[in-house]
Order: structure tokens, then sequence, then C-alpha cells
């Protein structure tokens, strides 16, 4: 079989940042697949999943209420090797032109300070595995790291 396009990155060279991942069509619409790498893989811990998951639910919650991109969001979730999420947006879009969506929302969750959206038995198949201190911990660490103060090299996949 042949190797898919995101085993090909260089992980070894891949910074925290967000990339096109890949765009897809359906029909003439773009489907546009982001990469938000949060960790740099192989050189930094993973995320726990606890974490991991408190993000995505927060993530979600504000990505499907933004007065913007709610309407274009496809899917917000964690990438296998919990180094960071991917983001599909209907429409075709570059890095850039997500970074303000992003500062938003990783602002949002580390100003979040309630129960995090749909974490109960009947809305989560595992609603005890959150942890919204760590969360607020990697978001912030991330804004002011990365989103603050993004460039190219943060923006385009390493040759």
């Amino acid at each position: 079989m042949d190797k898919i396009d995101s085993f090909k990155v260089d992980h070894l060279n891949l910074l925290p940042g967000i990339y096109v991942s890949r765009k897809d069509f359906l029909g003439t619409n773009c489907l546009t697949t982001f990469d938000i790498r949060i960790t740099r893989p192989n050189f930094e811990p993973v995320m726990n999943t606890a974490e991991i998951h408190t993000i995505e639910h927060l993530g979600a919650t504000f990505l499907r209420n933004n007065s913007e991109f709610k309407d274009k969001v496809i899917y917000f979730g964690p990438m296998g090797c919990r180094t960071g999420f991917y983001l599909i947006l209907s429409g075709d879009y570059k890095s850039k032109d997500i970074v303000e969506l992003l500062k938003d929302m990783f602002r949002y969750i580390i100003d979040y300070n309630d129960e995090i959206p749909g974490a109960t038995a009947k809305d989560c198949g595992n609603y005890l595995d959150m942890n919204l201190s760590m969360a607020k911990y990697i978001s912030k660490k991330y804004l002011n790291d990365v989103l603050n103060n993004i460039n190219e090299k943060n923006l385009n996949y390493p040759d």
C-alpha cells in the first residue's frame, strides 16, 4: 500500500504550529484539514488523554458556536499520537486564515471556569477523563509560545 501523505511529513523537524494537512473536494466544495500541532513530535512529552479530552470538548463547543465559522466546522478532534488536533473546515483556507480563530479558542479554554460541556455520563462515553487545569496550562503555553509569535516555520510543513 502507498504511504499516506501525513506519514510523509518529517516529524523530526515538525514544530508546534498550524499546518494545512490536506485539501479534499466533495464536488466543488473544498474541505481543508488543519494539523494543529501543540507539542513537538518526538521531542516533547505528548498530552495525556484527560487534557486532550477537555480541549476537545471545549474547543468543539467554541468552534461550533463561533459566529463566523460555526457553519464551516466539519470536525475537531485529537490526533492519535496525542501531539495535537485536526480541524476540518468547509472552504479553501491557508494556515494563516485561522490564526485568530485559534487564538480566540485557546483564550476561551484558558478563561473557562464552569462545568465542561458534555462531561456527563449521558453525554459522553468517558466523561470522567477530563482535566481542566492541564487543558488550561497547555492552551496558555500554546497561545503564548506559538500563536502569539506565529511565523512561516509554524505555518508551513518542513521540507
